[in-house]
């Protein structure tokens, strides 16, 4: 396996900081499965924004992108999952 090079590790450091700070967001949908003062557009602009940097670390192999981005991707689907849920139940 190769080693990690600093930049490697300054990358996965700055994601993992990024990665963090979304999930106080993703704990309070959780506790209260409220959504109502998300933004639809913002949840979609942003999950297609944070899909793509995943795509992107895929095909220049930055492992770095490739982490962040999929965890940040999947704390953001249940947020997303719980919007349109909620959209949906609306009277």
């Amino acid at each position: 396996m190769a080693r990690m090079n600093r930049l490697d590790a300054l990358g996965l450091f700055a994601g993992t900081l990024t990665t963090i700070a979304f999930l106080p967001q993703v704990v309070r949908t959780w506790r209260t499965r409220r959504t109502d003062d998300l933004s639809l557009a913002m949840l979609v602009l942003f999950t297609l924004g944070v899909g793509l940097w995943t795509v992107y670390g895929v095909m220049m192999k930055l492992l770095p992108l490739i982490v962040a981005n999929a965890a940040t991707l999947l704390l953001i689907f249940f947020i997303l999952w719980v919007k349109i849920r909620n959209l949906s139940r609306r009277p």
